[in-house]
């Protein structure tokens, strides 16, 4: 028996419009869980909300919002409250990557992945944990990366926001351990989303064997229903594998190895 009981929760979904984020969002509707869908492209959480509301009879609410602006939790708190919306659960997923020399990344692109992986995910976790700790039940899901447990030459802002969101959900798993709200840290490898078309670069991942968004999603589900007893979840075998090899290398060794992949997808 599930953990959770998702006919009483309304889910945030950030970065809901493809991949790993519509697919959480078609397994918790199919589970029974109302939903809000968050993301810049407004047309497709649209699709997806009249696919979700037909196929399961929930209710979905569609935001097209851009959460790498300042204050984006306060700014989704105040649209949905104007509904008379409340949110129980929440699972941040938006991010993106950037990939190739420091000196020649974009300024401005990279104060926008910091804005977006990192402080959008503070924000949006602060605005709605204390509704959610009041009620003793629901769940919190950051979704960091592998790229998180080494650092990433030619993405090295990128790996070092998935490292923050790593380190930060796994001390609010301690926080909130005994609450009801379940929270974890969810890290895939790499996944057969738009991620690298987003990124530039499709070899970006060394050649990788990629997942699919519903392996992903399954191994978070897996977590959910044994009630989150692990703070952080990382989806595939191969990458439990890598994770334990990373804890294990030096520092210089770990950098070196992930150089020299990076240098081979260049």
């Amino acid at each position: 028996m599930s953990a959770v009981d998702y006919r009483t929760e309304r889910v945030l979904i950030t970065g809901a419009s493809s991949g790993i984020g519509a697919e959480f969002a078609r397994r918790l509707a199919a589970r029974g869980a109302d939903l809000v869908l968050v993301a810049r492209r407004g047309d497709r959480l649209e699709a997806l909300a009249a696919e979700l509301t037909t196929a399961h009879g929930v209710r979905v609410t569609p935001l097209q919002a851009d959460l790498s602006r300042p204050q984006a939790g306060a700014q989704l708190r105040d649209v949905l409250a104007a509904r008379s919306i409340t949110v129980t659960s929440v699972i941040n997923n938006a991010g993106f990557g950037t990939e190739g020399p420091f000196h020649d990344e974009d300024g401005v692109r990279l104060q926008d992945e910091i804005a977006l992986n990192i402080s959008a995910v503070v924000d949006i976790s602060r605005t709605f944990i204390e509704d959610m700790r009041g009620r003793g039940r629901g769940f919190l899901i950051n979704v960091a990366s592998m790229a998180a447990y080494l650092p990433g030459p030619r993405m090295a802002v990128y790996a070092a926001s998935k490292a923050f969101v790593l380190h930060f959900t796994e001390a609010l798993w301690f926080e909130y351990r005994g609450s009801g709200l379940q929270v974890f840290a969810l890290s895939p490898g790499a996944t057969q989303t738009e991620f690298f078309e987003v990124l530039g670069n499709d070899a970006a991942d060394g050649g990788a064997q990629r997942q699919t968004p519903q392996e992903v999603v399954r191994a978070a589900m897996r977590a959910l229903d044994a009630g989150a007893p692990e703070p952080s979840v990382i989806s595939g075998r191969r990458n439990r594998a890598a994770a334990a090899l990373a804890r294990i290398l030096s520092r210089r060794h770990a950098v070196m190895l992930m150089g020299r992949i990076t240098a081979r997808a260049a």
